[in-house]
């Protein structure tokens, strides 16, 4: 298969990336200094990721808002200009499609980014939904994200309006006079932007970025292990089609005008089973685990009680360079689930200790401020 390349691809190579097939596209997963020590710059700095993979795209037109609410439990008519939210796409079993971010850029106009992996399905889930409404594809723009405790400060000096701006807000602006699209929030848990840029300009810019002093290009493998350290869920691994928000601690997500008891209930697909699940939760619920030892676990590797019975399954592992050890999320029986519970991993026929643990395993940093 020919795999797609980001507008950054030649600047990858040049900065001497390891480039891995990921959802159909070429893209970094290190550079020479490595995961780790990426993972600790954008933690202590900054870092800058190529997520250009991701889709894009801009839904307008009379009832947009409401068209939007029929797809997701989230207040969508509630939504200010330049404010954006956390949503997901659910099934009618109550399961998940996808997750997604949503920012109303005018009354009937909104701009959604989509996962790279689902972003076909998501774009004709959308799609099938419309009801006089238009759907464009941004297939032209780039996608960077700006992440670490230094990123305000960069940005101060490219886009100063951006500078300004708390989490989940956004704004149209220009940095070295392209027009951009720039949001405070992304997928590390520190503070940060993602900035939607012309392909045509996106290198320049990548660029541009790359020459201050606080901020270093970050690839995927760091982009996976922050978002782990901060409890965040991944499409494919703590998200699925079979997987509910509220087994996946996410009741958050559904918002309040959205609920049983709100100006707006239901509406969504699985809605009915969602609300069940609210009030009787279900069997399963996902924890963080802390790993004993520096031996690392693995996805889809079985949890164990004390008796050496299966009671869940890792959906998501690594090491937590931040904390300096192996973590994991996993989903286990609902009442094993309470922090400080001992459990172990079963690693290739070795049972690994491991502990249930609050989450996030580190603090997370968005500026709300």
């Amino acid at each position: 298969m020919t795999l797609l390349t980001t507008p950054l691809d030649a600047l990858h190579r040049e900065l001497g990336a390891k480039m891995v097939p990921f959802a159909g596209y070429d893209m970094p997963v290190q550079y020479p200094s490595g995961i780790i020590k990426e993972h600790l710059q954008t933690r202590q700095a900054a870092g800058l990721f190529d997520v250009s993979h991701m889709g894009q795209v801009i839904i307008e037109g009379p009832g947009t808002a409401a068209m939007l609410e029929t797809l997701v439990p989230v207040d969508v008519e509630g939504l200010g200009v330049n404010r954006q939210t956390y949503a997901l796409f659910t099934n009618d079993e109550g399961g998940v499609l996808d997750d997604l971010i949503i920012t109303r850029w005018a009354q009937d106009k909104f701009f959604l980014v989509v996962n790279a992996a689902c972003k076909e399905q998501d774009i004709a889930h959308l799609t099938d939904q419309l009801s006089g409404q238009s759907l464009t594809v941004m297939s032209d723009q780039a996608l960077l994200a700006l992440q670490g405790p230094a990123a305000r400060e960069v940005m101060q000096i490219l886009c100063p309006d951006a500078a300004e701006m708390v989490f989940l807000q956004g704004c149209h602006s220009t940095i070295d006079s392209v027009d951009v699209y720039v949001t405070c929030s992304g997928y590390t848990g520190e503070d940060g932007y993602e900035i939607s840029v012309p392909g045509a300009q996106a290198e320049a810019l990548a660029r541009s970025i790359l020459k201050y002093d606080q901020v270093e290009a970050i690839g995927l493998g760091a982009r996976d292990s922050l978002r782990l350290e901060v409890g965040l869920c991944l499409y494919g691994h703590e998200l699925s089609p079979t997987i509910d928000p509220v087994q996946a601690g996410l009741m958050w997500s559904i918002s309040k005008a959205r609920r049983v008891d709100g100006e707006r209930p239901g509406g969504f697909p699985g809605a009915d089973i969602i609300f069940e699940r609210m009030v009787n939760k279900p069997a399963l619920r996902r924890v963080g685990l802390s790993v004993e030892g520096k031996r690392p676990v693995r996805d889809g590797q079985v949890v164990l009680d004390e008796n050496g019975d299966q009671v869940g399954e890792i959906c998501s592992a690594g090491y937590g360079a931040s904390i300096g050890r192996p973590i994991a999320m996993a989903y286990i029986n609902r009442e094993l689930g309470e922090p400080g519970t001992s459990l172990s991993v079963d690693v290739r026929g070795k049972q690994v200790p491991v502990t249930v643990t609050k989450m996030p395993f580190t603090p997370q940093r968005y500026y709300r401020g």
